[in-house]
């Protein structure tokens, strides 16, 4: 029994000094591993803090990685100008479109005063500028059935000139009384009107048709050779002096067209807007009923004509009513879209500049109203805004990068 209690004991000694060895080789294991991983933490790091100034930067560039950076120098060269945006007043609008026409009594149609064959004074196409009495066709009768027409008018007229002078003479010794020389100098007369009122043309073989003031033509209905009997049109001219621009208003407006100031316009082939009253106009009339079978009032405006604007033309238009004070607003070439949103570019300093998304509210075709995203006092970009988009997507991939 007593030898049984010592091998007891000297087992459990053995088992208690094993347990105390492993649980010294696992801390000193797991202080080891601690340790290995500081030091390739450090490795990783530069011990001066490098990376941590480094992540410090890129987190500084990313805080302004929506500024855009242009060189004045290009920014010039591009047309980038700026201005600060302050309220100002701003006209009511209602927007619609209408139509360019000439003015009452400004056009006219040519007509041929003689049956006879066409001829082409010059080489005269639609658009054509034509000064007043400056000869645009002929007609020549020459090679018809009834002969030579300016040709027999100028016999006649000869013939009685030649008479009357003839009297004229003998008058006085009364070898021609005084009853028939009144006779010889009324048919004289009436030979002279009757062949000047042909207008015969420079050589005498024809009718010459003239330009009754300045202005341009508009169509030319005839062709070189045409026959023509009296009274055929051969020409449209216009005169050039006032316009007429037309709007058509929906019933809907009725409430405000009484309101009407002048109108903005702008025509499909031309990139300018255009004010009524700088091109010294005036309303002429505002409609009270509408036409039938219509829904629209028409408004009308004079203003003096300019060779950018062709009557005829379909005309986008913006009719100013009352104003409104106190209402900030941009240029529209300020305004850039993308996707339904919209955006200006606002100019921060001498070379950056950063996008801003805007609300709009009403245009006037010349500027436009923002409801939201600008201040008082904001520098916008409002002219050369596209370059300045243009050169956002260059700046999308930066110029240098500390990642390798």
């Amino acid at each position: 029994m007593k030898r049984i209690a010592l091998f007891a004991g000297a087992c459990s000694l053995l088992l208690l000094w094993s347990c105390n060895t492993g649980h010294h080789h696992e801390d000193g294991h797991d202080h080891d591993l601690h340790h290995s991983e500081e030091v390739h933490g450090h490795e990783g790091e530069d011990p001066h803090g490098h990376d941590a100034a480094h992540g410090h930067e890129e987190e500084g560039h990313a805080g302004h990685s929506d500024e855009i950076v242009i060189d004045p120098a290009k920014a010039e060269a591009a047309g980038i100008v700026a201005e600060t945006v302050e309220p100002s007043d701003f006209s009511g609008v209602i927007r619609t479109g209408g139509q360019i026409l000439p003015a009452i009594g400004d056009e006219k149609n040519i007509v041929a005063t003689s049956d006879g064959i066409v001829s082409f004074s010059g080489n005269y196409f639609e658009g054509s500028g034509i000064n007043e009495a400056e000869p645009l066709f002929s007609i020549l009768s020459g090679n018809i059935q009834d002969g030579n027409r300016i040709g027999k008018a100028k016999i006649a007229y000869e013939t009685a000139r030649a008479e009357y002078e003839r009297a004229s003479e003998l008058v006085d010794s009364r070898i021609v009384s005084e009853k028939e020389y009144i006779r010889i100098k009324e048919a004289y007369e009436n030979a002279r009107m009757a062949y000047e009122a042909l207008k015969p043309n420079a050589d005498g073989s024809g009718v010459q048709i003239e330009a009754p003031f300045d202005g341009y033509i508009r169509d030319i209905f005839v062709n070189e050779g045409d026959f023509v009997t009296m009274g055929t049109p051969l020409a449209c001219m216009i005169r050039k002096g006032k316009l007429i621009l037309r709007a058509d208003v929906s019933q809907r407006h009725y409430d405000k067209v009484g309101r009407i100031t002048s109108a903005n316009f702008a025509v499909q082939y031309g990139n300018r807007t255009y004010n009524t009253s700088d091109l010294g106009g005036r309303l002429l009339s505002v409609g009270r009923s509408s036409a039938e079978n219509a829904y629209y009032i028409p408004v009308t405006f004079e203003f003096n004509s300019t060779e950018n604007v062709i009557p005829g033309s379909f005309a986008e238009i913006w009719l100013l009513t009352g104003r409104r004070e106190n209402v900030l607003s941009v240029p529209v070439s300020a305004i850039t879209e993308e996707q339904g949103l919209y955006f200006v570019y606002l100019k921060l300093d001498e070379s950056c500049y950063r996008k801003q998304e805007v609300t709009l509210g009403e245009s006037d075709g010349i500027r436009t109203e923002i409801l939201s995203g600008l201040e008082s006092g904001d520098n916008v970009v409002v002219r050369g805004a596209y370059n300045v988009k243009l050169a956002s997507a260059s700046n999308i991939i930066p110029a240098h990068s500390h990642n390798h």
